[in-house]
């Protein structure tokens, strides 16, 4: 069998550092548009960051598909609520904000555990991502999880539900704690991805020698996998402060990239996606893992959206 094709691409485009910077966009890429359109002229995948924080329009999502190539993905990171992430309730749309409580309103800060409301959300997000489905530009919807979400039962089963909630738009999941990896939970969390068809993401991170980060464990649950990068500068990883971004070194891309191309001897395609993006770090370790791809003969033209 032929290796599947490597796409790989950074976690965002609009980051502001990157843009003042000048380290990737050209002068004269001083809009949304010119950005992403010079974006699309050099990778083939990006993620979306800001449907984290708020839900995406349609008119927002048609205007990602006007400015790119056909065969380009967007994977979509899930709004905030749906992966246990505190919002900002004054950002929803008004229908959304409708259903809160009077005295949500005013908070700067909400938890949303109520079912209909994260099935209002989660439909929400649903036709904002319609044109990006309609022009084949749809990925995967990313439920990156956060550290406290923790290996249990419960939680085993929402990561079921948020398939459920995304009705045929293929999901990917991206464990930040290590219970997930343990010798006495791994092989049943793996199965259970792969019973459900629900695409693990490989997170690369800090490492501390305890569970409070999750292991770097290349693997694949469904026809596609996904290699996550956020680097490896633990001295700032817990703090909320935002320390000095991560620029992968090539002993350090070398290594993941020999992940990636065997994972592409038996995955239909392989994401290998940079969310360095400070500073424009990631743009530069994407462009050099796509080198070290066409050492190997294995960098692909766009191709067909992900599935199961």
């Amino acid at each position: 069998m032929a290796p599947g094709k490597i796409r790989i691409g950074t976690c965002s485009w609009t980051e502001s550092s990157l843009i003042e910077s000048g380290a990737f966009y050209p002068r004269g890429a001083g809009t949304p548009k010119a950005r992403l359109k010079f974006y699309a002229s050099r990778f083939d995948t990006v993620e979306i960051e800001s449907s984290y924080y708020q839900i995406p329009t349609v008119a927002m999502a048609q205007a990602w598909v006007d400015r790119t190539p056909a065969g380009f993905l967007f994977h979509v990171k899930a709004f905030g609520a749906l992966t246990g992430h505190n919002i900002d309730p004054r950002r929803l749309p008004d229908d959304l904000r409708g259903m809160l409580a009077p005295g949500d309103l005013e908070r700067e800060e909400l938890h949303v555990a109520e079912p209909a409301l994260l099935k209002a959300m989660a439909q929400a997000l649903l036709d904002a991502l319609e044109p990006l489905r309609q022009a084949h530009r749809m990925g995967f919807v990313i439920f990156q999880f956060p550290p406290w979400f923790g290996y249990k039962k419960a939680n085993l089963d929402y990561l079921r539900y948020c398939k459920e909630l995304m009705s045929g738009i293929p999901i990917a999941v991206e464990f930040r704690h290590g219970s997930w990896f343990t010798a006495h939970h791994r092989d049943e969390v793996f199965a259970y991805l792969k019973e459900h068809k629900i695409t693990y993401i490989t997170c690369d991170e800090p490492q501390y020698g305890n569970l409070s980060t999750a292991p770097f464990h290349p693997d694949a649950t469904t026809g596609i996998a996904y290699l996550r990068l956020h680097g490896r500068n633990g001295d700032s990883w817990h703090s909320d402060v935002p320390g000095d971004e991560y620029l992968y070194p090539e002993s350090e891309l070398q290594e993941i990239s020999r992940h990636a191309l065997r994972l592409s001897e038996t995955a239909r395609t392989t994401f290998v996606m940079f969310n360095n993006c400070r500073c424009g770090y990631a743009m530069q370790n994407a462009l050099d893992m796509r080198r070290h791809c066409r050492r190997f003969g294995e960098e692909q033209p766009p191709g067909e959206k992900p599935g199961e």
